[in-house]
């Protein structure tokens, strides 16, 4: 393996504070710090290619919720949150930088810096960078099971579970998975598609609209479920295994009442098909 291809996987935890790569801290009040765990898998996910060397690192960090979080992975980073009983958040982020040499790209990532400010979390690093250097972060959150989120990212995908709330959402080039989840949901994709896996006998809260311009779509609706679906495609095919009582064009659109009513339930693509299936 050249030195120009080579991966370098480095755990981070840290407390509130910003850890040096390579060291662990404390969590809170001097607890121990959280046990390591295998960054390799998700380390493994980057290829460079053989022009350019990579670091890969994993970092670790448990905070405050206060009821609402955004978060900013753009330009290159997803995002992935799950809801748990809990009243804290543990993030784990993945910051990956590259350059012409490891020692460079090493140089990048330790500049750094992922700081969580009220109910915002993003990343700061060094600007102006080099030709074919480059650094960005992608996160994995798992928050209490009620809280508001507002997610972005333009070249990541944006997965949601288990999380009830003000719900919203945007990227440009990934794709979307939303399963168990409630409240007041919005967002949109422009390239990628479109997963989403309905839970229980109906939708808790006030509906869900997401949207897509280049990508499929695909609906797992549990077989006793109540609500108005609303669902449909400009350019591509429409195929349901399940029965509905349907207004409008059963080949692009599709206004149906699923059992007996409820919250609207609407998800369309430009450019893709849409699938809609029992869970």
């Amino acid at each position: 393996m050249t030195m120009k291809s080579l991966v370098s996987c480095v755990f981070v935890a840290v407390g509130v504070v910003t850890a040096t790569p390579g060291h662990v801290l404390s969590g809170f009040g001097g607890s121990p710090a959280p046990q390591r765990f295998d960054s390799d898998d998700w380390c493994r996910q980057q290829n460079w290619g053989n022009e350019r060397a990579g670091v890969c690192e994993v970092r670790e960090l448990t905070f405050a919720s206060a009821g609402s979080l955004t978060v900013d992975a753009s330009p290159n980073g997803g995002i992935k949150v799950e809801g748990a009983p809990r009243y804290d958040i543990q993030m784990r982020a993945r910051v990956v930088a590259t350059a012409m040499t490891e020692d460079r790209a090493r140089q990048i990532a330790s500049a750094v810096r992922i700081q969580p400010s009220g109910d915002r979390l993003e990343a700061d690093g060094p600007q102006g960078l080099g030709q074919r250097e480059s650094w960005h972060v992608s996160y994995e959150l798992s928050v209490p099971s009620q809280t508001n989120l507002s997610l972005k990212s333009t070249n990541g995908g944006v997965s949601i579970r288990d999380v009830e709330g003000r719900l919203e959402f945007t990227t440009t080039n990934g794709g979307v998975k939303l399963a168990n989840i409630g409240g007041d949901v919005r967002g949109r994709t422009t390239n990628g598609g479109v997963d989403i896996e309905l839970d229980g006998v109906s939708w808790r809260g006030e509906g869900l609209d997401v949207q897509t311009s280049n990508g499929g779509v695909k609906i797992a609706i549990p077989d006793d479920y109540s609500a108005q679906l609303q669902v449909g495609t400009t350019n591509g095919g429409m195929n349901s295994d399940f029965p509905m009582t349907v207004k409008g064009r059963l080949n692009r659109d599709i206004d149906a009442t699923l059992g007996g009513g409820g919250a609207p339930i609407r998800v369309r693509t430009s450019n893709g098909g849409v699938r809609i299936t029992k869970k």
